[in-house]
């Protein structure tokens, strides 16, 4: 990382002399860094003098910051930088060192999770000491930057992790959390509606995707991208112009390539050219996206040996025997198999579009589906879920998740006015206040062949009620409904 180097040495900061690295004023004590940066919520900048009188010996901040009369800066070091957020991420890497020195950052609106998932069970298969970061294991997709280093330097000093698969969010892109990690491969997955609410219009999320590639993924790395979505020709043309390799998959793929797929069940049959070699595999999986994530993960490992037949073969045969992740696509059915149901951390538009014709396939009867959007999240997306569950489920359940300060009975409200006269009239349209009764009912509506799908929460293990997160658990809800059903 040479400009960890050349930016320490110019800013005058020596990482050695300091006791700590924090963006929170609060945990600041003798000798520790203070990163003030504005927020969305809070400015950082409000508590430089709290921070000294916990004992900072360095400030970091914005270029603009001009410190009032009454803040005593004589016992500090004052540093002012054009990009603060940038600055802490590489100045929280040089502190935390040595942290893993591979790391695989995937982004896209979906898939993120289950890409990393995978290549975290890739590596275990093959003996390397890596380990995935992401929505399963924090909070946040990517965790602030002082956060996200003092992990991955405590994985590297205690268990010896050598390789990470990390989520790149659009809000941790555009943040510069990640800047400072040793990314080897950027991955990309697809392009859809999200997260409107903070980056305002699709340029602007698009833009934060683009990061990774414009600026991260190193010129002797790699670039892993989707070759089946209309972002891939921007994407592919940003990383051949800086002399960066292109590894592409999908069944426009040019090196991972899905030559044939057939559902079996609740399996998949597909034909797989990986770097030029065949292969006829089952994979125990619903949905052709799983299958795209398996190969955007198995590119990335392979990515640096494309003429290793031998590494080729092991892992695209493993594939097979991957574990899916929790709350993506998760199956649960009653005792005697009778019943079957999804939980899917769906929560976009596209997300659940896939979802539901992903399941469509494998649904002998009706598929029922329970959705609801979050609150205090981009509104744009609710009429168009709703349009989307209306249209391509046989009976839509509309409910809540996650409300968060809004009231539930508008956020449902706009997710029903978005589905059309006559598609209500064809279909069975239903708005049941809490997501506890909501699942109930679907379960007693379900015929033996029908399909459920728990769309929105996935992995989550609670339900954001005003400013409280009350415990809730899609999975077991289902599996407890789908339980009383056949007793």
């Amino acid at each position: 990382m040479p400009y960890t180097n050349d930016y320490l040495k110019n800013s005058g900061i020596d990482i050695t002399a300091l006791k700590g690295v924090t963006l929170d004023s609060r945990t600041v004590k003798q000798g520790y860094l203070f990163a003030a940066i504005k927020g969305e919520k809070a400015d950082g900048r409000d508590y430089i003098d709290a921070a000294i009188k916990n004992g900072a010996s360095v400030i970091l901040t914005d270029k603009f910051y001009e410190p009032p009369n009454s803040i005593d800066l004589s016992s500090v070091q004052l540093v002012k930088s054009d990009n603060p957020k940038r600055d802490i991420s590489y100045i929280a890497a040089a502190f935390y060192a040595p942290i893993p020195e591979h790391v695989i950052a995937v982004t896209g609106t979906n898939g993120k999770s289950s890409v990393v998932h995978f290549s975290e069970q890739l590596w275990r298969k093959e003996g390397v000491k890596g380990m995935m970061m992401g929505t399963l294991t924090n909070a946040l997709t990517t965790p602030d930057a002082v956060t996200l280093f003092e992990a991955m330097g405590l994985l590297k000093k205690n268990n010896g992790i050598t390789h990470m698969a990390i989520e790149a969010s659009s809000h941790g892109l555009a943040q510069y959390r990640v800047d400072g990690a040793s990314i080897k491969v950027g991955a990309f997955t697809n392009f859809t509606q999200d997260h409107l609410d903070y980056h305002a219009d699709m340029d602007n999320y698009f833009a934060a995707k683009k990061r990774l590639f414009e600026e991260l993924v190193p010129i002797d790395g790699a670039a892993v991208l989707n070759a089946d979505v209309p972002a891939y020709p921007t994407l592919r043309d940003i990383c051949k112009n800086r002399g960066v390799k292109v590894v592409s998959y999908g069944q426009k793929g040019e090196d991972l390539i899905l030559r044939e797929h057939r559902i079996t069940g609740v399996s998949q049959e597909v034909v797989l050219d990986v770097f030029g070699e065949r292969f006829e595999l089952t994979i125990p999986f619903v949905g052709e996206f799983q299958i795209m994530n398996m190969l955007c993960s198995l590119g990335c490992l392979l990515s640096s040996t494309p003429d290793d037949k031998g590494r080729i073969k092991m892992l695209t045969n493993f594939l097979p025997t991957l574990q899916g992740v929790p709350g993506r696509l998760q199956h649960i059915s009653d005792p005697s198999g009778i019943y079957n149901g999804y939980v899917d951390y769906a929560h976009t538009p596209d997300a659940l579009e896939t979802v539901l014709k992903a399941l469509r396939p494998h649904t002998e009867n009706r598929l029922i589906c329970v959705f609801g959007c979050g609150g205090d999240r981009d509104a744009t997306k609710r009429p168009l879920m709703g349009d989307i569950a209306a249209r391509l489920a046989d009976i839509a359940i509309i409910t809540d998740d996650n409300p968060r300060s809004e009231n539930p009975v508008i956020i449902r409200k706009a997710i029903e006015d978005g589905i059309s006269k006559d598609i209500k009239n064809q279909k069975e349209i239903l708005n049941i206040e809490g997501r506890r009764d909501a699942i109930r009912q679907a379960a007693t509506l379900m015929r033996e062949g029908d399909i459920l799908l728990l769309a929105g929460k996935g992995h989550e293990r609670g339900q954001i009620i005003g400013d409280k997160l009350l415990p809730f658990d899609d999975a077991s809800e289902l599996e407890t409904a789908l339980k009383n059903k056949t007793e």
